[in-house]
């Protein structure tokens, strides 16, 4: 591979490493801020489906699963693995301490479930890889998440609904993505 796509995949990797890092602290500042419903002492609330709620920061968040999988694909798997540490860190400066445990934990958790089921599909079924790794990530996510920022699942279904709209929106660009790769020669990381 030339310099030309070697530098293709880096500066591509290193958006996505951007973009997916600030999806975390936004996702958390989102929970308290922006929402069409704000619960008393608890989450701010978005519609997912009709009649389901979640906390804000779900649509984000679900983005942040496929993200990470394109931070590997790009990056290798040490650039993915500093990627879930870096979000996990760079939300503390953006929410309540409670919502910040929460969700490092909850992060950290789900990434690495999400990475476990990633990495050994990526290479020969990057969508597969991607919706697959994503909904395992999501549902880790949810549970820890609510559990430890509430200490409840009440939100649960919506967390799972809300994330799973962002991991079937980005079918179309990773099908994109990976044929285009395959025109152009390049392989991930």
């Amino acid at each position: 591979m030339g310099s030309g796509m070697q530098r293709r995949l880096l500066v591509e990797g290193f958006g996505y490493l951007a973009i997916y890092c600030l999806t975390v602290p936004l996702a958390n500042w989102m929970i308290d801020h922006v929402g069409t419903t704000c619960v008393p002492d608890g989450p701010c609330l978005i519609p997912v489906a009709p009649g389901l709620l979640a906390p804000s920061g779900v649509i984000l968040i679900g983005a942040a699963l496929v993200l990470r999988d394109l931070v590997q694909r790009r990056l290798g798997v040490e650039f993915g693995i500093a990627a879930i540490i870096a979000g996990a860190l760079l939300s503390a400066g953006f929410a309540p301490r409670t919502l910040v445990l929460a969700s490092a934990a909850a992060f950290l958790l789900s990434e690495f479930a999400d990475f476990a089921v990633y990495t050994p599909l990526a290479r020969r079924r990057l969508v597969l890889a991607v919706v697959a790794s994503s909904m395992v990530g999501l549902v880790v996510d949810s549970i820890v998440f609510l559990w430890l920022a509430f200490g409840s699942l009440e939100f649960l279904m919506g967390q799972v609904v809300g994330k799973s709209w962002m991991v079937l929106l980005s079918i179309p660009f990773i099908a994109w993505l990976r044929r285009r790769d395959a025109r152009l020669g390049l392989n991930p990381v």
